[in-house]
């Protein structure tokens, strides 16, 4: 098996024009800086997520006589109680200041706004954009003139509304493979590892365990990265003690991969995972505190897993897994999935919470945990 390393060509070099505006956009919003969304209007986005008061300053003098709002999506609208079947803005008076805007986009005893309106589709390209940040999927937004987005050229990065909705698929699609070496591991398992690199800057990686049969699905362990569990050995979850069982199962099963994907948080990031877990401590359970933050419960994707798996030569896969949604995913991405292989790591006192929620409300197959009015549905999940 081999996979070409680097060889993006011309079109891989510079990308579509589109595809680089948006990813320089996400950049932007990660930071914490301003940008601009065009379409049949101009907006200012500004990203809430470390709003302070000179940021919020700023924000009100470039939008100048515009209206201001915060535009947050459709879970946190309904976190908040509203009836939302989208994401939603909510009309800013000029006397907030910015612990009143930070207080409905995490706090998860925020009152109820009492104007909101639903977003249009320059807001909700807006929210997606800090999705793909991983910064808090809110921001402050207002129209602004076409006199003052020429006066801030050059300062303010502008992009347009029609690359956000097809900007996933297209980063996947651009992914390339950077480098690659040897990896002799822990226990005498030999594998190799491959380096990608995606349209964020973003460094994915694929870990051949031994030599897998390539006239067989190749088993296949798709791994979220966990600081806390796989790095420090975090007790809060099962993502260390997964990651080391699943290598030692490709070694015994003679070679396999495992897919090491920059999803932390089930896709929400590092900072953002940080807060669930402080909600967790005040209550809420690992599915409502993503929630709560106004996250899906599982923010993942798996196409860029789909062309890593496209990049190495297998369109074939087992998947060691407990989460009958990777199967899903990795399907509606062209792979096929001839089997799935659990994976149960051990439970103590500080993950049983969380690894019950994950089987009565995620769905994951850890048959020990379910309660029985989950049992059946259960079931009927697994293939």
């Amino acid at each position: 098996m081999s996979v070409g390393i680097g060889n993006a060509g011309e079109a891989g070099l510079f990308g579509a024009t589109e595809q680089i505006g948006v990813s320089r956009a996400v950049t932007e919003l990660r930071a914490g800086r301003a940008i601009f969304i065009r379409g049949v209007d101009t907006m200012l986005v500004v990203p809430v997520d470390a709003l302070n008061a000179a940021r919020l300053a700023a924000f009100r003098r470039l939008g100048g006589a515009a209206t201001p709002h915060l535009a947050i999506t459709q879970r946190r609208a309904q976190a908040l109680g509203l009836n939302a079947s989208g994401p939603v803005c909510l009309e800013l008076a000029p006397e907030t200041d910015a612990a009143a805007i930070l207080a409905p986009v995490f706090h998860d005893q925020a009152p109820r706004p009492h104007r909101s309106a639903p977003a249009g589709p320059m807001e909700e390209a807006a929210v997606e954009l800090a999705k793909l940040a991983q910064i808090l999927p809110a921001v402050l937004v207002a129209t602004v003139s076409p006199e003052t987005e020429a006066a801030h050229a050059g300062q303010i990065l502008a992009v347009d509304l029609a690359g956000i909705a097809a900007y996933r698929d297209q980063a996947a699609a651009a992914l390339v493979a950077a480098s690659d070496a040897e990896l002799p591991l822990a226990n005498g398992i030999n594998a190799r590892i491959v380096v990608f690199r995606d349209g964020l800057g973003q460094e994915p990686a694929a870990l051949v365990v031994g030599h897998p049969d390539p006239a067989k699905p190749v088993p296949l362990r798709i791994h979220s990265a966990c600081l806390t569990g796989d790095v420090f050995g975090s007790r809060r979850c099962d993502c260390g003690d997964q990651l080391r069982l699943a290598l030692q199962r490709l070694h015994e099963l003679g070679g396999g991969i495992v897919l090491y994907l920059a999803q932390e948080g089930r896709g929400v990031g590092l900072a953002n995972k940080m807060r669930t877990y402080r909600l967790q401590d005040g209550g809420l359970d690992t599915v409502d505190a993503n929630t709560t933050l106004g996250f899906d419960d599982d923010e993942r994707d798996y196409g860029q897993a789909a062309r890593m798996l496209q990049l190495l030569g297998w369109r074939d896969v087992v998947l060691l897994t407990n989460n009958p949604a990777k199967l899903d995913g990795l399907a509606a991405a062209g792979i096929t999935v001839a089997g799935r292989v659990a994976l149960e790591a051990t439970i103590n006192p500080d993950n049983h919470r969380y690894m019950s929620t994950k089987a009565n409300r995620a769905g994951h197959t850890l048959q020990n945990l379910l309660t029985p009015e989950f049992a059946q549905r259960a079931k009927a999940r697994v293939r």
